[in-house]
């Protein structure tokens, strides 16, 4: 074997954070690369899909999926090259979608695995194409249910989810109106993703100019956020509006409940009396019945040049703790990925 497929470097849990993950929390270490066994395939990492959920791994707290263990890779989306194949359905250098984790190497039996083909674009079988578009297709089109003319207000719009569904609202005839953390942000909503409307977050007087952007209210709501994004957007939400929830990144390192007032009756007496529709889903429970339509409607969409995303792309697996710590803050621009290793091979 090569020299450069001698060592397995991977990125581990090496405790649980406490509030945001710091460097101390993740630990790089070294291995020699595994060799498969009959019906086995071994994978080079070309790319790592960083992702907000990850840091809910990182955490003992009850969830949906069990916590990634102290001492374990850190999980997440990759897309991989077959270097060594022992196994019937896959041959040396095959692209595949799977979930090797923080790490060059790993081993497959091939049950986790989807051929990507000659996929001109692999990264995007890790955004528009993968979990993320899938996300935002599901949760809009399922439980959103937009009708032509109404109003879809979107949290953390030119993220990896938030600007693929807007594009689909505007698809759908919907109104799209993006919140988005600073002015390039905003920009980038509108000219390139081409929403109605986007709203800087960060703005002083952003619960206004939302309110002046939604003058007939919200039909809508994609909530990827929670916080002061969700306190401005509840006094606009419409009769009948629906809200599905995909994420709370404001809060995911909160170590107690926030201070002031419980406003929970607020809320549910706000749900009852405008009859909203407020639905959390987990996009891992519906790929079984709703995958295959989604590839197919948005690989036409993207190959039609009607939805587009933007990559933030991090070179180097040693630096995806750092990256991961800056989505957190809202620092990425476009759908995280970190390129583990150069995909043509050269």
């Amino acid at each position: 074997m090569p020299q450069s497929q001698t060592i397995n470097r991977r990125i581990v849990l090496a405790s649980r954070p406490k509030g945001a993950p710091t460097p101390q929390d993740f630990r790089l270490e070294q291995l020699d690369v595994p060799t498969p066994a009959e019906g086995e395939v071994l994978l080079r990492t070309l790319y790592l899909s960083l992702d907000p959920y990850m840091r809910g791994r990182m955490s003992d707290a009850p969830s949906y999926a069990p916590p990634t263990a102290i001492g374990d890779v850190m999980v997440g989306g990759t897309v991989s090259r077959v270097v060594t194949s022992r196994h019937p359905k896959f041959a040396e250098g095959d692209l595949v979608l799977g979930g090797a984790g923080w790490q060059d190497y790993t081993l497959s039996d091939g049950r986790d695995l989807m051929s990507l083909g000659n996929a001109p674009h692999p990264s995007y079988a890790l955004s528009v194409l993968g979990m993320p578009g899938f996300t935002a297709y599901h949760g809009l089109l399922n439980i959103g249910e937009p009708k032509p003319g109404e109003t879809v207000v979107v949290a953390a719009a030119s993220g990896a989810v938030g600007a693929v569904v807007g594009q689909i609202a505007k698809l759908k005839g919907a109104r799209a109106i993006g919140i988005a953390g600073g002015a390039d942000k905003c920009r980038y909503v509108l000219e390139e993703l081409g929403f109605d409307a986007c709203i800087d977050r960060n703005d002083p007087d952003f619960a206004r100019q939302l309110a002046d952007a939604c003058p007939g209210g919200i039909d809508i709501y994609f909530e990827n956020v929670g916080g002061a994004v969700l306190d401005a957007v509840l006094p606009l939400l419409n009769d009948g509006a629906r809200v599905p929830v995909c994420g709370l990144i404001a809060h995911y390192n909160d170590q107690k409940l926030p201070p002031g007032p419980d406003r929970l009756p607020l809320l549910m007496g706000l749900v009852l009396r405008k009859r909203i529709r407020l639905q959390g889903f987990i996009i891992l429970d519906h790929y079984a019945d709703g995958f295959a339509q989604f590839y197919r409607d948005m690989s036409g969409w993207a190959a039609a040049g009607k939805v587009k995303l933007r990559e933030d792309i991090v070179d180097g697996l040693e630096n995806a703790p750092e990256a991961f710590m800056g989505m957190l803050q809202g620092r990425n621009f476009g759908k995280l990925v970190v390129r583990v290793a150069d995909p043509t091979g050269s």
